[in-house]
């Protein structure tokens, strides 16, 4: 089959579009033939690798995943050929005392599809039937594709993780990528004022479309200091921050007094230098996040076919344009998410 594989960590150079091993289901496991995959910022860590990271080569990401069944693997029930599904990306090895009460996103046991196992970026995928979910027909594959990975994400550190509550105000660091396009979406859902931060005037509008009370290009104003101003000096209750080391100095002080931020990526890099007085003298909680349970899983989706989330595509390309997607995506000149079809 085709794929959008490297055999090696390292730049956009080591990405190749060719034929790679079929994969084929084993017990308990179907075969998905993939209509639409898409990319997250989270396959150019992989593919670039950190200390640890030890993959079978080659190796080819993608965690959102929607496609038909093409194949049952032996012990199978319940599920036909032909079937239009989408894949929970969260992959639990083992059951612990975590998966146990329902955090299966912390156990040391939870894989991701495309980061520690093979993905979706590829003609077909083997994946446990038990990850499986219905795609209703008035739902097209690319956009039931698109908010999987990032609509958990957002929905865990809101909701669960945040414990976000209606009255409440939230500042999202960020405008541009998967991750918020959604939250700002969950935000508005839970009744929450939503400020925004945005690199330029296009994905400001983009932002306020999608519901954002207050947005704030950061290439024309502080906006440490306007959030400052439009709350009489109070701060937010909640910043959302996956851009790590250029704004998390910033977050803390945009923060109100006894306010969380929720970290669930670090775009600009992982090295971060802090004031720690910010921490205890306004007491603010450092919260981080990673992908949600599978009950969380089930939960977006409920939104999402709902009509209550929408999923946010910058563009659809196919999968032999991947390492141009890869590109856009590197140089932020995406809104929302890119969705390859092989």
């Amino acid at each position: 089959m085709k794929a959008l594989y490297f055999d090696k960590h390292g730049e956009m150079d080591v990405v190749k579009y060719g034929d790679v091993p079929d994969p084929e289901p084993g017990p308990g496991e179907v075969l998905i033939r993939v209509h639409a995959c898409a990319l997250n910022f989270l396959d150019i860590w992989v593919r670039r690798g950190w200390a640890g990271l030890n993959l079978e080569m080659p190796h080819w990401c993608g965690a959102d995943v929607a496609g038909e069944i093409a194949a049952l693997g032996e012990n199978v029930s319940g599920w036909q050929v032909g079937q239009r599904v989408v894949v929970d990306p969260g992959v639990n090895l083992v059951e612990d005392e975590y998966t146990r009460c329902g955090e299966d996103s912390v156990s040391p046991g939870y894989h991701i599809l495309g980061e520690h196992r093979r993905g979706g970026a590829a003609e077909y995928l083997a994946i446990a039937a038990s990850n499986l979910a219905v795609i209703p027909d008035n739902i097209d594959y690319a956009d039931a594709a698109a908010p999987l990975l990032v609509g958990l994400t957002a929905w865990r550190m809101l909701v669960h993780r945040a414990g976000l509550r209606a009255g409440e105000s939230v500042l999202v660091v960020g405008a541009g990528g998967g991750v918020n396009s959604i939250a700002i979406q969950i935000a508005k859902l839970a009744g929450a004022t939503v400020y925004v931060v945005a690199g330029n005037s296009e994905k400001s509008e983009r932002a306020q479309q999608l519901g954002a009370d207050v947005v704030l290009d950061r290439s024309q104003v502080d906006w440490v200091k306007e959030i400052f101003k439009l709350t009489a000096r109070r701060g937010v209750d909640v910043v959302v921050d996956n851009v790590g080391k250029a704004t998390i100095a910033k977050s803390m002080q945009a923060v109100a007094r006894g306010g969380r931020i929720v970290i669930v990526g670090n775009t600009s890099g992982p090295q971060a230098e802090i004031d720690i007085r910010f921490i205890f003298g306004k007491q603010i909680s450092l919260i981080g996040s990673t992908m949600g349970s599978h009950q969380d899983f089930r939960e977006v989706l409920d939104l999402l076919w709902a009509g209550k989330i929408k999923p946010v595509i910058h563009r659809v390309m196919p999968l032999s344009e991947g390492c141009d997607a890869y590109k856009i995506m590197e140089a932020g000149k995406h809104f929302g998410k890119i969705v390859l079809t092989p």
